[in-house]
């Protein structure tokens, strides 16, 4: 019992940061059979507006990184978002906040499930 206890209770050093931050290492990828994409972009002058609103009108989900804006001027931030959600909710599509500097934009027939206050 004390040799199979060591072997399932075996812990190995892993540096979780080094692992998280080598997912999103760029390979060579064909994305021809691809419906839509998630594509991350940042939300910090006014033309950013409509590039993630062209990029949702094309069918993708786009997680838009806030934080840079929300530091420096939150009275722009809450006016280009203003501006993003009418028109993602015009043409049918959903936006919510997932984390303190994450906001995730999705097409048509995409719905977020947001948390009901708890």
């Amino acid at each position: 019992m004390g040799f199979f206890n060591k072997v399932m209770t075996k812990e190995e050093n892993v540096d979780i940061e080094d692992f998280l931050n080598n997912l999103d290492d760029v390979e060579e990828e064909s994305y021809d059979d691809a419906d839509a994409f998630v594509k991350p972009m940042d939300l910090v002058v006014d033309s950013d507006v409509e590039a993630i609103i062209n990029e949702t009108k094309q069918g993708n989900i786009v997680l838009m990184n806030i934080s840079d804006l929300a530091k420096r001027n939150a009275i722009k931030l809450k006016e280009l978002i203003g501006m993003i959600k009418a028109e993602v909710k015009a043409i049918d599509g959903d936006i919510a906040r997932i984390s303190q500097g994450r906001v995730l934009v999705t097409p048509s027939k995409v719905k977020i499930i947001k948390k009901k206050g708890q």
